[in-house]
């Protein structure tokens, strides 16, 4: 299969999927890591717009790790919005990556930005697949099942799935690790030592399923996207 997991800034899918990314890649499943905006806000010291090429060369290097594919839509933080302009780019990443599974923020997750990006996905994944919907790609031929990754700190999330990244945690940590910026920033503007609340949250959701670490999921539960088996690894 193809995976195209979407965050909407470079380290979100770090934080909330790439123990189930690297376990897809590692499975011989194409990986691509998508974030749609430049990361250009996330930062008080190193200046804008730096930070922004800062943190998309750690994405590239964060994806390696993983073995995925890393790719940007180059949206200004804070300055997404849906809006018609907003997604034709949406539709062309679909068009592009041909995934056969979509992993993105759930609806309600703490940030404006994740939850537009949230909104676009669901409406572009759709969209992508509508011959007389034009962009400069052509139509893809699935509409993919959309998997909704935990919320930070797992606040009204109720995972529907788990997957067990007891394996794969040490290459999740590694990835995460790449985006030094962050680990400084969350620690001094989030006060949350980003390395110990990934392992918290993975400790937690794997002693809910039943194994040491683990990441939670829910699908997106509307006709067309329910597969009849498990497309999670």
């Amino acid at each position: 299969m193809r995976i195209l997991a979407v965050g909407a800034h470079p380290d979100d899918l770090e934080i909330l999927c790439a123990g189930t990314l690297a376990r897809y890649a590692a499975g011989g499943h194409g990986v691509i890591m998508a974030h749609v905006c430049r990361g250009d806000k996330g930062h008080g010291e190193i200046p804008h717009p730096e930070i922004g090429q800062v943190r998309d060369r750690e994405a590239k290097a964060a994806a390696e790790v993983i073995g995925a594919e890393a790719m940007s839509l180059d949206f200004l933080d804070l300055e997404l919005h849906v809006t018609a302009e907003a997604l034709p780019r949406f539709v062309d990443m679909i068009r592009i990556t041909k995934p056969d599974l979509v992993i993105t923020h759930h609806p309600d997750d703490y940030h404006a930005d994740h939850n537009a990006v949230t909104k676009l996905v669901l409406d572009a994944s759709f969209a992508a697949t509508v011959p007389y919907y034009v962009t400069s790609h052509p139509a893809h031929s699935v509409t993919p099942p959309v998997y909704f990754m935990d919320t930070l700190a797992s606040i009204d999330f109720t995972p529907t799935e788990y997957v067990d990244i007891t394996a794969t945690l040490p290459l999740k940590q590694q990835a995460m690790a790449h985006h030094t910026s962050q680990v400084t920033w969350i620690k001094e503007h989030h006060t949350t030592d980003i390395p110990s609340f990934i392992e918290t949250i993975a400790r937690f959701r794997g002693l809910q399923c039943g194994c040491t670490f683990a990441e939670g999921f829910q699908s997106f539960r509307v006709w067309g996207r329910l597969p009849p088996k498990r497309l999670l690894p």
